[in-house]
């Protein structure tokens, strides 16, 4: 799924119109009744609504929605911001004056001030908010602004028509202030950055979703090169072939362990099995293999060579040896508790340099090339990088605070300098594909800022590319996508502060079943569909 800005989006509404002969007046049909629909089926139990409606295409949403509902029983309130005179000519006075005629039953209101809201929002049940859209550069002023400070001190549901009032739609930032406060958000056809970016609505969970409204597939153009993550979780919906075995998904080696660090490699080792490979092994240090082995009995392990200090030796790669490890591997999983002691660092570099493998690179693998990122060439193979801000930081020779400034261009950069695939983890997780092209995760919650869920995204990331060999790029959206859904199943069945790396693991499955658009149509990019 695309990702549009502001710009593209009145474009795609326009060529909609222009090349493909669906009326704007149609569009704007479409979408209230998107968001009348959105609200009986979220909010069954609410039959009071007020929608404060601005005076241009966004307030024509809204004059719709509040249309359909008042037809189907709802007790409406319009709360119109300003005088009706002033409403934009062409479809947004054509909805108002549709609204008026045949809905007489909805209470119109024009509002001007503090004095003239209140009333009307205090005995209501829910909020919709049709202020102002896409379009809109913020901030909020006047009566609206007046509208916002109201909403955003009434203990009621939001909902929000295409964006929060007083966000700009372009904006990658996580929060905006000023805006007015939302519990979930309709947009349409296509989301925008602030949709993927933004912690748009008031709960981890809150729904955002994308409703279609008519505009053809061919009409959605952008020049951005991002998506969103999500839409790949398709790969990971076929039915497996009835004579399918263990050898048709793939066989993950993860290569890591050291003394003391004996929980990465068996986390990354038992999520590669949990998410569908028909085979995992480990290739740990010998005096770590039966510990890590005992996590799971599905799971085999093959032994590495140690030097003193407990690490994995460069003698593991010499001569026959290395052909010994990768037998029969499909994908290899590279740094899960490696450590950067001894011969470690300079095994990972090795390793990457002698095989054409399809590799996941993480943890100490990734430390290995720090001053040394010229080391790194995924021409003409498949190779994952999944740092955390910090080990981007060291690959780059950058600070911290540089990569979060330019997460996007940072990570598009680094992808097609090296032709890798860059997992850039953080706040909307980045996958950065070698030919530009960048998609936006939005799913998972702040009980992932633990240890041992970069070890159990590795094992996921492992599986998928070896089950989806032809379609590199999508399994590691896939992955990525799937490893922060199961973490939001996880949460919403116990609770953020206890939640383990290894729970996660257990919600696989929910993950794997979930549907991203429901009955409706509507394609959730947060909150879950059922």
């Amino acid at each position: 799924m695309k990702i549009l800005t502001a710009a593209e989006m009145s474009a795609t509404d326009q060529r909609t119109a222009t090349e493909f002969g669906v009326p704007l007046a149609t569009l704007m049909e479409n979408a209230g009744a998107a968001v009348a629909g959105f609200c009986q089926r979220q909010y069954p139990a609410v039959r009071r609504v007020v929608a404060l409606c601005g005076k241009g295409n966004n307030g024509g949403d809204g004059f719709v929605a509040a249309r359909r509902l008042a037809a189907d029983g709802w007790s409406v309130t319009v709360a119109l911001l300003g005088n009706a005179a002033d409403i934009r000519p062409g479809e947004a006075s054509e909805a108002f004056a549709r609204l008026r005629s045949e809905t007489p039953q909805v209470d119109i209101r024009e509002t001007h001030g503090a004095s003239e809201l209140l009333p009307l929002l205090v005995p209501c049940d829910l909020v919709i908010d049709a202020i102002v859209g896409t379009g809109f550069q913020p901030p909020l002023r006047g009566v609206a602004a007046t509208a916002r400070d109201l909403v955003n001190q009434h203990p009621v549901p939001v909902v929000a028509v295409d964006l929060p009032s007083g966000w700009d739609a372009d904006s990658t930032a996580a929060s905006a202030d000023g805006a007015i406060r939302a519990d979930a958000v309709v947009t349409f056809t296509a989301p925008k950055p602030a949709h993927v970016f933004g912690h748009l609505t008031r709960e981890i969970f809150g729904p955002v979703v994308v409703a279609p409204i008519g505009s053809p597939a061919e009409a959605v153009r952008t020049d951005a090169s991002l998506t969103w993550a999500g839409a790949s979780k398709s790969l990971a919906e076929r039915p497996r072939q009835a004579t399918a075995h263990k050898g048709s998904f793939g066989h993950v080696l993860v290569v890591g362990g050291s003394a003391g660090l004996t929980g990465a490699p068996a986390m990354a080792s038992l999520a590669a099995l949990r998410a569908g490979a028909g085979l995992v092994t480990a290739a740990v240090p010998e005096k770590i293999a039966s510990l890590v082995g005992s996590f799971a009995p599905e799971l085999m392990v093959r032994l590495l060579l140690a030097g003193p200090e407990g690490a994995v030796s460069l003698e593991n790669l010499a001569g026959h040896r290395l052909a010994e490890l990768l037998e029969r591997t499909t994908v290899l999983a590279v740094g899960p508790g490696l450590s950067q002691r001894g011969e470690a660092s300079a095994f990972a570099r090795e390793l990457v340099a002698k095989t054409r493998l399809p590799m996941v690179l993480d943890a100490d693998a990734l430390n290995a090339f720090s001053g040394q990122a010229d080391k790194i060439d995924g021409s003409g193979r498949t190779l994952v990088l999944t740092p955390h801000p910090g080990e981007m930081a060291r690959l780059a020779g950058l600070s911290i605070q540089q990569v979060e400034a330019d997460r996007i261009g940072l990570a598009r950069r680094f992808a097609s300098e090296h032709q890798v695939t860059l997992v850039l983890k953080g706040w909307r997780t980045l996958i950065a594909h070698p030919g530009g092209r960048v998609a936006v995760n939005t799913s998972g919650n702040p009980a992932m800022a633990k240890g041992g869920s970069g070890d159990v995204l590795t094992g996921i990331l492992a599986a998928m590319l070896a089950q989806f060999p032809d379609h590199p790029g999508r399994a590691v959206e896939a992955a990525v996508y799937l490893h922060g859904l199961a973490a939001n199943f996880a949460v919403r069945a116990a609770d953020e502060h206890t939640l383990l790396a290894t729970d996660v693991m257990a919600h696989l499955s929910d993950a794997f079943r979930y549907r991203a658009t429901d009955a409706s149509g509507l394609t959730w990019l947060t909150g879950f569909s059922h």
